[in-house]
């Protein structure tokens, strides 16, 4: 079974993040209406657009997401 992509990121939880995924995940984590069910990129990226002002740039949410596609093939 697929995981979601917010389970993905959590593995890049870290308490001194040391690169934009890792903030993003422990920003994603603080975020308590990420969707963390879905799977979809455009469903992702709209709602990332709305709320994630936390995102220092999309291309840190593109980098994961390919991460993300790599590791569920």
């Amino acid at each position: 079974m697929r995981k979601s992509f917010y389970h993905f990121l959590m593995k890049y939880r870290h308490p001194e993040p040391k690169d934009a995924i890792s903030r993003f995940a422990n920003d994603a984590f603080e975020d308590h209406s990420f969707p963390k069910t879905f799977e979809d990129y455009n469903e992702l990226s709209s709602y990332l657009e709305l709320n994630g002002h936390y995102l220092e740039s999309m291309a840190v949410f593109d980098e994961a997401w390919q991460e993300y596609l790599l590791s569920e093939k």
